[in-house]
């Protein structure tokens, strides 16, 4: 069972994403917040799978619960979501570096939305190909110069799982990367997986920042 926290400030939102996902067999809404301090006290107490969390709420928003919630032993197992308006959102990339899983727009599909709070708690990282290009690599160039520890940590790493984590830095799934290098899929996803560990990324999000902060991708840059 994928034990889940809404944190939203719009009742009316929280409710309709509470019927949503209680309605499935394998999904249960364990608490609500309607600011960041409640959610951050929330996942404390009932150490949820995945939170929804809403980038903007009065108080402590949904940036300051993200990296609390990260940076926290105790809570980094839990996966955070970020919900947002607009789908090229400055703090959404933020939230991302400071330990978000990905994000949602509010009006997705329910389809998506069912789909992607699956994908993060099975561990994947909720970034397609086509946001990862626009959105990480948007403010990736705006938020920092390249960076030489994010480099360094490079440096652990094989030069087939560089260029992995170069790839997953595309937004490229298993899948994709597999097919790209003529590898089985279960191949791709050692690489990926083997990666994280050495570079201590909690998923694949995380690998996607120091893709770029490493300036091992660019943005703009696609590979043949």
């Amino acid at each position: 069972m994928i034990r889940v926290v809404l944190a939203d400030d719009q009742v009316l939102l929280r409710a309709g994403l509470r019927a949503l996902l209680d309605a499935e067999d394998d999904i249960e809404v364990v608490g609500e917040a309607g600011d960041g301090a409640e959610a951050v006290t929330l996942v404390e107490a009932l150490a949820p799978d995945v939170v929804l969390m809403d980038i903007r709420m009065p108080g402590t928003d949904g940036l300051e619960a993200t990296r609390l919630i990260a940076a926290d032993d105790a809570m980094a197992a839990t996966r955070v979501v970020i919900l947002t308006t607009f789908d090229l959102d400055e703090y959404v990339f933020e939230a991302v570096r400071i330990g978000a899983s990905g994000f949602l727009v509010k009006d997705a599909e329910p389809t998506e939305l069912l789909r992607g709070v699956r994908a993060v708690a099975g561990g994947d990282a909720l970034l397609s190909p086509g946001v990862t290009r626009r959105l990480i690599g948007e403010f990736a160039s705006r938020s920092r110069d390249t960076s030489a520890p994010a480099s360094r940590e490079l440096s652990r790493l094989t030069e087939r799982e560089r260029e992995i984590v170069g790839l997953v830095g595309e937004g490229l799934s298993n899948d994709e990367i597999a097919a790209r290098l003529v590898v089985s899929p279960a191949t791709a996803k050692t690489h990926v997986s083997r990666a994280m560990v050495k570079l201590h990324a909690r998923d694949r999000a995380q690998l996607v920042v120091l893709a770029y902060e490493s300036g091992l991708v660019r943005p703009g840059w696609t590979r043949d």
